[in-house]
């Protein structure tokens, strides 16, 4: 039973993962057709992250009332709808309107799925369950870059993976009653007072949560991780064709060695992740992102560094997201996790809101020259913070 529900614990972050590199992977191509700069394509992605910031901070509330199951399959349901809504829209403002309910249901699945994962399983779980992320957004570059080389279109890639999602939602719920057993059996748990983090107690508010100390130091690396992720994912196809002179489908194609990055790594973390611990992991990955952005800006006449940097800043990437979810519990207790974990999510998708379409604007000023180096800013704000979060956890009381 236990071996089953990991089963569609694993399907359902293959459906987080899947629509999170359409847009910048087909965005070179989409601007044209819609006749819109392709600076636009931050304003879509703010729109949908401002969605998932609003149903992360609802997480706990909707987790608490109706579960993570049924919370998983009503997300994922409303991800199918937007992105065949996506497929079928031949207007810039289409694409906003589709925006709202694809943000809305990414957020509270996220938030309770990471929850659930991290007080359930150990980290090196955390990391295999979130390469099936990657194993999703790495499909999806692929499946556009193979759309647009055969003549069908964008929208040819947006439908095929609604319909992905689609199947995924059905499996979900069908799958309804499983996790109602398992609730039931209570499985033994990652920490001891996970008991307390699944009683009916007391509702953890954002202020109460937000007044744990270190709370905002880990929420400040998230912002900057996840700006990291999604920048990289939305605007390095179009680095590689404007900078690089790459054709778009090829950019396309290539701009997946991110994400296929991410995804190696965190199947390999999986391995050594409890012996290294969580800040070790932390701390190592964002030092690799930093050699492989730097691989990126090096002014070399051949696209082999670039290349070659993709992949290792997404391995570096690949254990960050994972371990700072996965040591919540640990960090700020149990009782606390769903709604620190919430907010975390709400922190990553700021950044996700905020930081690309500032790229694009700064870009529009400086040139896309600056992809790498605004990556670098981002990349020390969450060493920085993590690592004074370590220093605070570890310090004698007074």
């Amino acid at each position: 039973m236990y071996a089953l529900l990991l089963a569609i614990i694993y399907a359902a972050f293959i459906s987080l993962g899947l629509p999170d590199a359409l847009i910048g992977s087909g965005w070179p191509v989409m601007h044209g057709d819609l006749g819109v700069p392709v600076s636009y394509a931050g304003i879509v992605t703010m729109i949908i992250a401002s969605g998932t910031i609003v149903s992360s901070l609802l997480s706990e509330r909707l987790t608490r009332r109706f579960g993570v199951g049924l919370v998983t399959a009503v997300s994922v349901a409303l991800t199918a709808s937007a992105l065949l809504g996506f497929g079928f829209s031949g207007s810039f403002w289409m694409l906003c309107l589709w925006a709202v309910p694809y943000g809305l249901g990414a957020g509270a699945v996220d938030a309770a799925l990471n929850n659930y994962v991290a007080l359930h399983y150990a980290a090196r779980h955390m990391n295999w369950l979130h390469s099936f992320w990657g194993v999703g957004a790495s499909i999806s570059p692929f499946i556009m870059g193979a759309t647009i080389s055969a003549g069908l279109g964008w929208s040819t890639a947006y439908q095929s993976v609604g319909g992905i999602q689609i199947a995924l939602t059905v499996v979900l719920l069908a799958s309804l009653p499983l996790w109602a057993r398992v609730d039931k059996a209570r499985p033994r748990v990652a920490h001891e007072d996970a008991d307390a983090a699944h009683a009916p107690g007391e509702h953890v508010s954002l202020k109460r949560a937000l007044s744990i100390p270190g709370v905002g130091l880990i929420l400040a690396a998230f912002f900057a991780y996840c700006a990291v992720e999604t920048t990289t994912i939305l605007w390095a196809s179009t680095y590689l064709v404007s900078e690089r002179g790459i054709d778009p489908a090829t950019a396309a194609t290539f701009g997946a060695l991110f994400l296929l990055g991410i995804t190696a790594g965190r199947f390999l973390s999986g391995f050594f992740a409890d012996h290294l611990g969580d800040r070790t992991l932390i701390r190592g990955g964002f030092i690799a992102v930093g050699v492989g952005l730097v691989l990126i800006a090096l002014p070399l006449p051949t696209d082999i560094p670039t290349l070659a940097g993709l992949v290792i800043a997404g391995l570096g990437s690949a254990p960050i997201y994972p371990a700072i979810v996965h040591s919540t519990p640990v960090n700020f207790g149990a009782r606390n996790s769903q709604a620190i974990i919430g907010i975390q999510m709400a922190a990553a998708y700021t950044g996700s809101t905020l930081m690309p379409p500032l790229f694009g604007a700064l870009s529009s000023w400086t040139g896309l020259w600056v992809f790498p180096f605004y990556l670098v800013v981002l990349v020390a704000l969450g060493l920085l913070m993590s690592e004074f979060l370590n220093r605070r956890l570890t310090a004698p009381a007074a």
